[in-house]
């Protein structure tokens, strides 16, 4: 009788090169290996040979860089998602992705239970257990960091050698690291104390720290429809080559590094270092496409939608009612969003060198200081009468000898503190 399968999400790195051996001593079960390639950069002859020779019944590789950067990236990027103000949800938006690709090899391989090597203490845990749990609620997820005895990466890389296992990383460069096409996330050794500097020049694979950068700016011309990026420097380009060329760029110019200490779904502070170079050129493109073309109840109301959709992406809930029904909301405010967005790269900054739509608000006969046939100068003073009204009828009451009654002509004011009345600007 065959024995019952494990679908492993194997990447090849120290924690999952370390359960394979781990799932074969503790569960009479064959291993099967699953590689989701969401952009990482991976050799992936050599990985498949490792699972193999430490012991997976079989490998496979699942390319889904398009379907990632079309049904994930783009729309995060739509909704200017983001969390607790830097981190633009690189690992985030892979794991939903990885978790359905997941049961998808399970239900192909029949297989019983699903293992991920995400930690007891991360976020990932979650956003896989939720992942497969959205899909296929019947099976089993083994995650060996919350039962085995193994409690740091010191001692997996002990228990490889013991077991005479090549150990796939070395130690002085023990980084937890998580890479796709989006971005490139860094914790642990020194970034464990948020007192200590990175150290950038030892820690970083797609971005040059800001002063090692050229001293001569590039400019980079992105096209938009509805929303999404489609071309470069006049060039239509597909959605993968567009983030490939955009991170080269971006990390030869020392843009978007986000070093952050943020709030863990689990309820703990941790600390890492994402490099961003294309998705931070992204986004900022398309926020300055949205400043031109959205009006400014829908864009205020947009800025508190992303904020949402980044707490609901950050904290694995992709797969629900509200993230849809969000997403859905942004779709419909992108509808105008087409244009061309014209940046500045330097040592590490961004900045705006020109924007175009057709669909742009801005109308310079009424914005110019000369004064035209649309807009009047003297219609502003009704405006700001009515405007600030609830700011008059305060002011009105505080002057008021007594309360409720209104002052008379020739009351003197009661004198307010200057120091309450806020300063100009």
């Amino acid at each position: 009788m065959p024995k019952k399968k494990i679908v492993l999400a194997y990447s090849g790195g120290l924690d999952t090169t370390v359960i394979i051996p781990w799932l074969k001593e503790n569960y009479d079960c064959d291993i099967v290996a699953v590689c989701v390639d969401v952009g990482q950069e991976a050799d992936w002859d050599r990985i498949t040979k490792q699972a193999l020779d430490t012991g997976a019944l079989s490998c496979f590789v699942a390319d889904v860089k398009q379907e990632y950067v079309e049904n994930y990236v783009w729309p995060a990027l739509k909704a200017h998602a983001c969390y607790e103000d830097k981190y633009l949800l690189g690992t985030s938006t892979a794991r939903p992705l990885i978790a359905k690709v997941l049961v998808e090899y399970a239900r192909k391989e029949g297989a019983v239970a699903i293992s991920h090597g995400a930690t007891g203490k991360g976020n990932d845990q979650v956003r896989f257990d939720l992942g497969i749990m959205a899909f296929a609620p019947d099976l089993e997820i083994i995650a060996p960091w919350r039962t085995w005895e193994l409690r740091s990466r010191e001692e997996e890389i002990e228990y490889l050698e013991k077991r005479h296992i090549p150990v796939p990383m070395k130690k002085q460069d023990a980084y937890s690291r998580d890479d796709n096409l989006w971005h490139i996330s860094h914790e642990g050794l020194e970034l464990e104390d948020p007192a200590t500097e990175p150290s950038l020049e030892r820690m970083l694979k797609m971005t040059v720290p800001p002063e090692k950068a050229p001293d001569q700016a590039v400019y980079v011309e992105i096209a938009f429809e509805q929303g999404i990026p489609v071309g470069l420097n006049g060039k239509k380009t597909p959605p993968v080559e567009l983030i490939q060329t955009l991170n080269k760029l971006g990390g030869a110019h020392g843009v978007g590094l986000a070093d952050l200490v943020e709030n863990r779904v689990v309820g703990m502070k941790s600390r890492g270092v994402y490099e961003t170079p294309g998705g931070s050129i992204l986004y900022y493109a398309h926020q300055e496409l949205e400043h031109i073309c959205l009006d400014r109840q829908t864009y205020a109301f947009k800025q508190q939608v992303g904020l949402k959709l980044g707490e609901l992406i950050y904290g694995g809930l992709w797969y629900t009612p509200l993230r849809e029904a969000l997403s859905a909301f942004v779709d419909t405010t992108q509808k105008t969003v087409t244009g061309t967005v014209r940046l500045k790269l330097y040592k590490g900054s961004i900045s705006p060198a020109g924007v175009r739509s057709p669909y742009s608000l801005y109308n310079p006969i009424i914005a110019s200081f000369t004064t035209g046939e649309l807009y009047n100068h003297a219609d502003a003073r009704g405006f700001i009468r009515l405007y600030g009204l609830p700011v008059l009828v305060r002011s009105l009451m505080e002057q008021a000898p007594t309360q409720g009654e209104l002052p008379q002509r020739g009351n003197p004011p009661v004198q307010r503190d200057p120091k309450s009345a806020g300063t100009a600007g």
